[in-house]
Order: structure tokens, then C-alpha cells, then sequence
């Protein structure tokens, strides 16, 4: 069914989930034409299951039935399918009632819903993701509650429904357990909703890094190409599960020493994973034979798709929906493979030959496979190990929002190092990566400011400064370079998280440290002088200086400089050893190692003295993307406290399924059992971290601007950490109308279309007023006349002003005439106005009461396509207009985001009393903030608001304009239902 064939056929419901288990469906609205694929649905649902849905047997639908349950008017008669291969697996419906339980219309705002899961799928979390679905179809159609009558015996949908977080209603009537939710979405549903997202989508990334089988197809006989290569690579690694060659042609039953097979099907065992290296055009095929064999999970290393072109970006969408169809995920195309060093798996499906020593606890997601290897060698030459690796190539459907959400559970992963060409959903991405930082760190490093061929994802308004100090809000370790992302990584790694931001500098070279020094300046840093041992300092003389440093309590990190000894040279490995025990002696703060020409010094310290030891089940795990573009510079934000995602606990994904095939080792099961806290564990003491694979290891950096860099981003990161023990409030005003708000919303986009539209000025005061937001009123002047009358009227002294859109807000071309005191002062002006820059008619005067003097500022609000609503503030004119000195908050903003944004900006000290003149009324402007942030974030139909200027005095504030734009809200946002980005 289409919306060509079927006008009122609700397209935007289509949804692709990802089930408890790992695999997905499609939920769609029932349509005429299923009739054949409900009849075959009914008939492999048990007799039981039958009972339970109808309260007696019902061994068949009859045509009638048949008839009712495929023809829905898509208002008051609604039916949704979770289907996998195209065949239903899952059915849910809602009929609209009235208060005597009949079929009614609107607006009639409640309804029945029932549910039928087909045997085989109970258990995966079919109901729930189709609760959530049709709950916010019926929330689009105005019902706001679900009624629904179960046998006490049916167990299973009962706890759909109570598990749900709905405000919700129990009672028992006529041997049936009637439940009524509210399907007001509730703090508590919201939780529930993306602890499942999370469990969900972590454990379809498990599936793809933890196989028990894998068969790689298009393995060449020669030994030479792709498939060949990653074969390899998974053979050498010592890949611990079940590993099958597929070649068409093959003519053996060997291939490069592993068992082949013409086609998957041909394979008498399951198959989990599957890497596909053929060409474009025979991948369809290669994806149908994995689907119709049960293959969970795809990494499509051709290419040929989005980054080729149009036509290659259909192919790839046709891609994913295939894919999809079978209830599979996909990494790639274009992919450059994964790995996960678990000694239980070890598995390389990558096209990067990995050693031996590859283990240890960083996590790296990366979308281009060059990068991919920039960072893989990068790291391994400096001695850190990997958790996981996965290159993305063309991200078409597996994103660094899934790779997140795994990383979030994962006991072997400790840092997130991720590069990113594109956020995708840079809503989710921040939310998710805010809940991830508050446990484990989070760095990434962006490589471009546009989409890039081949990402179909959402683009973004904003400027790249505001990106990135939006994700610094959330917690992200924000880098320019794939240097920097090394950088950091390797201290986060190695090292505990800094106490504060004093900096201890020994060395023997006077200079060297002296570079250090400025360095820490320049970085927001407060360097202690710097300690010269000279250069006939020898380890010993290193040991006893770290030591003491790391004793003092006036210092949270150290940074050694070192340089090659003049005459007789010490060893490298004497001098590592020292530095180590000195750490080992007093550990607690972060040590990073400054060297000049000492190359086998760096490869001492990166030696480390423990092995891989597990991450204790106190602390949760992180997240990661990537591509080869040039770095974006960004002005760091100072990062203000955010709130972290509400507390939802989450619980490790399910163990794998386990291989049928005797002798099998099945995919290993998901890390620990018990929940975590998302926000609690190490955010209120960021210094107390557990040992990793790392420790031991000091990082060594061949320049001072470079270690310095890293200390300082981990110096922020520990600060935002310790912020989150108090993350503020969204406070509540008690003279706020958000019902009359609503109604007035409703009213003006009633009659609009579906484009935005501006309020006039009396529309926009009143809608402001109802949050408590008053803008000083305007009169037209549109003569002389006008203007002495509206004068009369407000009261002197008045402003005289253009208002014509190419002299708003241009004081500078002299289009506001201020204080003017006398009708004489007023026509004078007027005169002169009128003769300087054209007719009334043009320059649309108006006259204005003067305020107090102040600060004039900017406040504004938008809704970002991708990032969501961001609050914005900035001075008037030149600071924000010509230097950019704006900074910014996402919605709703806490009490301590209003103080903090304000504070953030280059000119904040002209608002604090700069030069002794008389500080300004910020209290009053963060309330002002907050008012605002409120009405954008209770009301999705606005969608931009700006505020200029609005002129801060020391006592109160004045709003001398307002611009506001609304449009219909989106039938879907962030708070909806679960849903894989669509393509």
C-alpha cells in the first residue's frame, strides 16, 4: 500500500525496530491487501495464544473477521504489524469508544487495544515496541487512553502492559483484569522506553562483535582480493567460533585452510555473522541467501553504493531495506570490517591484519576505513590495545549511536574513541553520549562540516563552533584531529582522572619547561613553576621529583619533560622504570611524559606493567564514528553542567543463541547481569577509577603543546564529571499558562499551511506574556503626527525607530533616535529620519517608551533539524554579530545551564561590572533564559523566538522586541516511539 494508491494511508507509521533479542521488524498500518498474510499469521499461532486473545477457542478468522481487521479508517480504527520477511509475526489494533463502551468518533479520546503475538516471536519484546507505536498513533489521533481486558492467565501481556511506565488503572471484572492507561508519556514511560532502546540496540551490536559462526562470501580461489584478505585476518586472529568460506566456484573443500562452500545455504550449521565482499550487483543475492539461512548480522565490505553517486545511493537504500526485511543489521557497505580481542571471541573481520598485543580497553568506531588504520597503527605503536573496532564505511544502517549503546554495557571497553564525518541524529547522539560520559569517557574528533556522499542522515543549521560545544555540554572530549584523538585516548587509558586543573612541571631542560609552563597557560590551565632538575639529572633524580610531586597535595597532575642526556647517555628503560615506580609509589593523578629525541623512551613507558585485567562491575562502559577530511577547528565552550539522562537503569543485553551444531562454542553471553546506575557510579568521585589494561603505561608525547592538550581536555572532562553531583533543575513558575498557550497555538495554526509562519507583534506579546515574558509594547508612527500622539501616549522620553527589515536592529545606519525628551526633539528626529533613509511608508517608524540603561543583549531559541531546540545568548551587535561570541544550551536548560551560558561567553565581564561600572541584573536575565527555554520545550510548535535587544539594567531587564515563528509540529521527535532512521 501506498499514499499514491491509498491518500489517507499514514506513511510516516512505517517503522523499522530493533527487537529485545537483537533483530528487527517492520512495524506498518494493516492495509486491504494483507488479508492473505493475516490468514497465514492466525494459522501458526497456537490455540492457546488464540484464547487468550479472544476468551474462547477461535480456531479460525472468517471472512468477516478477516474484512474487519484489514480495512481501517487510520482515525478511529487503527491496525499495525510488526512483520519480518514481509509475513506478519505480530498484530495490534485500537478501536475508538465512547463512555458506553461503543464505537464512537472524536472526540471520544479513549479506545480499545488488543494484541496477538505469533508463539514463536513471544518473548523477544514484540508487544512492547508495538505498545509504544500504537500509542503514539493514537496520541496523533487524540486518544489519550487505552483500555484493554486480559484473562488473568495471560501473564505475559499483563506485564506488557504494567511494564510499560504509563499512569495506569487496575481493576477485575467478569473474570477479566481490565487496565486503563494514561498514555501521557510519564517520566517513568520514557525510562522504560529507552532502557529497551538501549538493551535493544546494544545487543544487536553484541550479535555482530560476538559471533559463534562466521562466513565470509566472495573468497576468491586465487588468494587474492577482499574476502580472501578478511578471511585471513579472521583465521589468523584465532577467531574462537565456527568459520566457513563461500565461493560459488569453489571446486574444495578448503579454501585458504578453511572449509568452503558454494552457498551459505550449503552450510549445514548456523551461520551468525556473514561478510560479504562481492560486487555491488550480486550483493542482493548474497543477502537473500543469508536472510532465508537465518544469518543475524551483515558486514558488506563492497563498495559501490552511496559514495559512488546517485544511482549507487538508491542501491544502497534498497540495501538496508533488504536487509532489514530479514530482521538483520548491517555494518557498511563500504565497511572496512570489526574486531573484538575478548579472548573468548577474538574476532577479525576487518581488512587490518591485527597482532597478538592488539588487546586492551579502548573501544574505536571510525566511518572511514584510512582512518581507521591512521588510528589503529597509531595506537598499537604506542602501546594501547583495543576493545572493539568498527569501521563503518557508509553507516547505512549501524551507526555510533548503536556502537554507543553498546559500549554503555561493555566491561572491556573504558574509553570511546570515535571519528565522526556526520552526527546522524545528533539529538540521540548527545543524549546518549551524555549518559556514556557520566560513566566512562567519551572523545571524538570530527572530520567534516557537511554530509558527505553516501549518508542520507539529517543536516544541521547550526554552525560547527555550536556542535561541538553543544556535545562538551554532554559530556564529549571534543578533538580537531585524529593526533588529538590519540592523544587524549592514550591518557584517558593509562592514567585516573585529574582532581582539578594545577599542574606540576620537573624536567631537565629549562626551556622545555618553560614551553610546558605557557603551554598550561594558554590552555585554561594553572601550571605550578616549573621544577628544573638541570641536565645532569639522572632517573634517580626523576624518581625522587616525580615522587614528591605526586605526594603534594598543591598539585592534581604532573607533565615530565625530559631531553637527551649530554656526554654518557642513561638508559631509556632506567628512566621509564623510574618514572613507574614513581607512579606506582603514589598513584592517583595523571602523569604524561614530554620527550625530546628520546624515541626509545616513549616505547619504554608505553610498555605497560600489568596485563588486561576486567573492569570491576561498579563502573558502566562508552561509545564512537569516522573519515579522511580536513579537522574542523572549534572554539572550546567552556562546558556547563548538564543534567545526565534520568536514571535509567540498564541491564546487560541476553546471551547469544546458542549453535545447534554439536561441539559448538556459542556466542558469548552479555557482560554482567546485574543493573547499573547511568549517572551514579563514578560521577560524584571521577578521580576513583579502576585499574585497566593501561595502567602502568605513562603516555609520551615529541611536543608540549601536545601533552598539554590532552591533560587539559581530561582536566574539563573530570570537572564536567564532578558537575553532574549537582546537575540543577528546571524550575517551575507558578504564573506560567501553558494551557492558554497551547489553545492560542492551536488557534493561530488552525487555518495556516504546513510552512512556518511569523506572529505579529500582538500575537507574539501575547504568547510571550503567558511564560511570564513581557515585551515592551510599540506604536506605529507612520507621520510626524502619529509619532507626537503615540509619545503622548507612552509617556517621555520615547525612542524613535525603523522597522523595516533592512534596518532592524541597525543603530549603526541611524535608523533609532534615542531619549528624545520634547515633541520638538520628537518631529526634529522624525524630520531627520524620514530625509536620511526614505519615505515613512519604507522605514515602517514606530515610537517606543525608553528604558533603563544596560547591557544590550540577545536571546534567541530555535529548533535545529537534527540537534533539537537550542537555547542561544550573546551581547548585541559587533560581540555576536562580527566575533561570534555566542553561546549556547540545549533545551529545557537547568537553573545552573541559565548561570553557566551566560558566563560563558569572551564579553561576559561587561555584565559583571567590567572597569567599575555597575554590574547588571543577572539573575534576572537567567530567569529570563529559563522562561524561555520552558515555552520552546512545552510547546513543539515553536520553533524559533528572538529576543533583541534586550537591554539588561542593574536593576530588571527590558525586552524592546520579539520575533517568533511557528509552525505544525513534527508527527515524531526524540520522544517517540523506538525507530531505526529510515532511509
Amino acid at each position: 500500500m501506498t499514499i499514491e494508491s491509498d491518500p489517507s494511508y499514514p506513511a510516516h507509521w512505517e517503522a523499522d525496530v530493533v527487537l529485545r533479542d537483537g533483530g528487527t521488524a517492520r512495524i506498518r498500518p494493516i492495509t486491504t491487501e494483507d488479508a492473505g498474510r493475516l490468514v497465514s499469521f492466525y494459522e501458526q499461532v497456537s490455540d492457546e495464544s488464540k484464547y487468550y486473545r479472544f476468551f474462547a477457542p477461535y480456531p479460525r478468522l472468517s471472512d468477516r473477521d478477516v474484512h474487519r481487521f484489514t480495512h481501517h479508517d487510520h482515525v478511529d480504527r487503527v491496525g499495525l504489524a510488526a512483520t519480518i520477511g514481509g509475513e506478519f509475526i505480530a498484530t495490534v489494533r485500537f478501536d475508538r469508544i465512547g463512555p458506553d463502551g461503543r464505537p464512537a468518533s472524536a472526540p471520544a479520546d479513549e479506545a480499545e487495544v488488543a494484541f496477538l503475538v505469533q508463539d514463536a516471536h513471544q518473548g523477544r519484546g514484540v508487544a512492547s515496541a508495538l505498545l509504544e507505536h500504537i500509542g503514539a498513533v493514537a496520541r496523533e489521533r487524540g486518544i489519550h487512553r487505552f483500555a484493554a481486558e486480559v484473562l488473568p492467565a495471560n501473564g505475559k501481556m499483563i506485564k506488557v502492559f504494567t511494564d510499560a511506565g504509563y499512569q495506569q488503572k487496575r481493576s477485575f471484572e467478569d473474570g477479566a483484569v481490565r487496565l486503563t492507561l494514561d498514555l501521557e508519556p510519564t517520566a517513568e514511560s520514557l525510562a522504560v522506553q529507552r532502557a529497551r532502546e538501549q538493551r535493544a540496540e546494544a545487543r544487536s551490536v553484541q550479535r555482530l562483535l560476538a559471533p559463534g559462526s562466521v562466513a565470509v562470501i566472495g573468497v576468491s580461489r586465487s588468494g587474492g582480493g577482499v574476502g580472501a584478505a578478511a578471511l585471513r585476518n579472521l583465521r589468523d586472529t584465532g577467531f574462537h567460533g565456527h568459520l566457513y568460506a563461500v565461493n560459488e566456484a569453489a571446486s574444495a573443500d578448503l579454501l585458504d585452510g578453511v572449509r568452503a562452500y558454494r552457498t551459505v545455504a550449503d552450510i549445514g550449521g548456523p551461520v551468525d555473522l556473514a561478510v560479504v565482499a562481492v560486487p555491488a550487483h550480486r550483493v542482493p543475492d548474497a543477502v537473500r541467501a543469508c536472510g532465508e539461512h537465518g544469518v543475524q548480522g551483515l558486514v558488506v565490505l563492497s563498495a559501490g553504493y552511496g559514495e559512488s553517486g546517485p544511482a549507487g545511493l538508491q542501491r544502497q537504500r534498497e540495501l538496508v531495506r533488504q536487509v532489514r526485511s530479514y530482521g538483520m543489521r548491517l555494518i557498511g557497505p563500504n565497511a572496512f570490517g570489526v574486531i573484538n580481542t575478548a579472548p573468548d571471541v577474538e574476532l577479525n573481520a576487518s581488512l587490518a591484519p591485527t597482532p597478538a598485543s592488539a588487546r586492551g580497553r579502548i573501544g574505536l568506531f571510525t566511518q572511514s576505513g584510512a582512518i581507521g588504520i591512521a588510528l589503529l597503527s597509531g595506537l598499537l605503536r604506542r602501546g594501547e590495545g583495543l576493545s572493539s573496532f568498527v569501521s563503518a564505511g557508509n553507516r547505512a544502517d549501524v551507526s555510533g549511536n548503536d556502537i554507543l549503546q553498546y559500549w554503555y554495557d561493555d566491561e572491556s571497553t573504558d574509553v570511546a574513541l570515535m571519528y565522526l564525518e556526520t552526527l546522524g541524529n545528533p539529538r540521540k547522539f548527545t543524549r546518549l553520549a551524555r549518559r556514556t560520559a557520566a560513566v566512562k569517557p567519551v572523545v571524538v574528533a570530527r572530520g567534516g562540516r557537511h554530509t558527505p556522499a553516501g549518508h542520507v542522515v539529517p543536516g544541521t543549521r547550526l554552525p560547527e563552533s555550536t556542535v561541538s560545544e553543544l556535545l562538551r555540554q554532554a559530556g564529549v572530549i571534543r578533538v580537531d584531529t585524529v593526533t588529538e584523538l590519540v592523544d587524549v585516548g592514550l591518557l584517558l587509558a593509562g592514567q585516573p582522572l585529574p582532581a582539578g586543573p594545577r599542574v606540576a612541571i620537573l624536567g631537565n631542560s629549562e626551556s622545555l619547561g618553560v614551553l610546558t609552563y605557557d603551554a598550561c597557560l594558554t590552555r585554561g590551565l594553572r601550571p605550578l613553576p616549573p621544577l628544573d632538575l638541570t641536565t645532569a639529572a639522572t632517573p634517580e633524580d626523576f624518581r625522587t621529583a616525580l615522587a614528591d610531586a605526586l605526594a603534594s597535595p598543591d598539585c592534581d597532575a604532573v607533565v615530565v619533560t625530559a631531553i637527551p642526556w649530554v656526554g654518557e647517555n642513561a638508559p631509556a628503560d632506567d628512566l621509564a622504570g623510574a618514572l613507574r615506580d614513581a607512579v606506582a609509589r603514589h598513584p592517583g593523578k595523571p602523569v604524561a611524559v614530554v620527550h625530546v629525541e628520546l624515541g626509545a623512551l616513549a616505547e619504554a613507558l608505553s610498555t605497560a606493567a600489568g596485563t588486561v585485567a576486567p573492569r570491576p562491575p561498579t563502573t558502566p562502559p562508552a561509545p564512537g564514528p569516522t573519515t579522511p577530511t580536513a579537522a574542523v577547528p572549534t572554539t572550546p565552550a567552556v562546558p556547563g553542567p548538564t543534567t545526565p539522562t534520568a536514571g535509567v537503569p540498564t541491564t546487560p543485553a541476553a546471551p547469544g543463541r546458542p549453535t545447534p551444531t554439536a561441539g559448538a562454542p556459542a556466542a558469548p553471553a552479555a557482560s554482567a547481569s546485574a543493573p547499573r546506575p547511568a549517572d551514579t557510579a563514578s560521577a560524584t568521585d571521577p578521580t576513583a577509577r579502576p585499574s585497566t589494561a593501561g595502567e602502568g603505561r605513562i603516555p609520551a608525547y615529541p611536543a608540549a603543546e601536545r601533552a598539554v592538550r590532552a591533560v587539559a581536555e581530561v582536566v574539563r572532562y573530570a570537572q564536567w564529571r564532578r558537575s553532574l553531583a549537582d546537575a540543577g533543575q528546571v524550575p517551575e513558575y507558578e504564573d506560567i499558562d501553558e494551557a492558554g498557550a497551547a489553545a492560542q497555538l492551536t488557534a493561530l495554526l488552525a487555518g495556516a499551511a504546513d510552512s512556518a509562519i511569523t506572529l505579529d507583534e500582538a500575537d507574539a506579546r501575547a504568547l510571550l506574556a503567558r511564560y511570564g515574558i513581557r515585551v515592551l509594547p510599540t506604536l506605529p508612527a507612520p507621520d510626524a503626527d502619529a509619532a507626537v500622539r503615540a509619545a503622548r501616549t507612552l509617556g517621555y522620553p520615547v525612542a524613535l525607530k525603523t522597522t523595516a527589515p533592512h534596518l532592524r536592529h541597525r543603530a549603526d545606519l541611524g535608523g533609532v533616535r534615542l531619549g528624545l525628551t520634547t515633541e520638538a526633539e520628537l518631529r526634529r528626529a522624525y524630520h531627520e529620519l524620514t530625509e536620511a533613509l526614505g519615505k515613512p511608508a519604507e522605514l515602517l517608524p514606530v515610537v517606543q517608551a525608553m528604558v533603563p540603561r544596560g547591557v544590550d543583549t540577545v536571546v534567541r531559541c530555535v529548533i535545529d533539524p537534527a540537534a533539537g531546540a537550542v537555547l542561544s545568548f550573546g551581547l548585541a551587535g559587533v560581540p555576536s554579530e562580527l566575533l561570534g561570541d555566542t553561546a549556547h544550551r540545549l533545551v529545557p536548560a537547568t537553573d545552573r545551564d541559565a548561570a553557566a551560558l551566560i558566563r560563558s561567553i569572551r564579553a561576559a565581564p561587561l555584565l559583571f561590572g567590567w572597569r567599575g561600572s555597575d554590574p547588571v541584573d543577572t539573575p534576572a536575565l537567567e530567569e529570563l533564559l529559563l522562561r524561555l527555554s520552558r515555552l520552546v520545550h512545552d510547546h513543539p510548535e515553536v520553533i524559533g523566538v528572538s529576543l533583541e535587544p534586550v537591554v539588561v539594567a542593574t536593576e530588571g531587564l527590558s525586552v524592546l522586541s520579539a520575533t517568533v515563528r511557528v509552525a505544525r509540529p513534527p508527527a515524531r521527535t526524540d520522544l517517540g516511539p523506538r525507530t531505526l532512521p529510515s532511509y
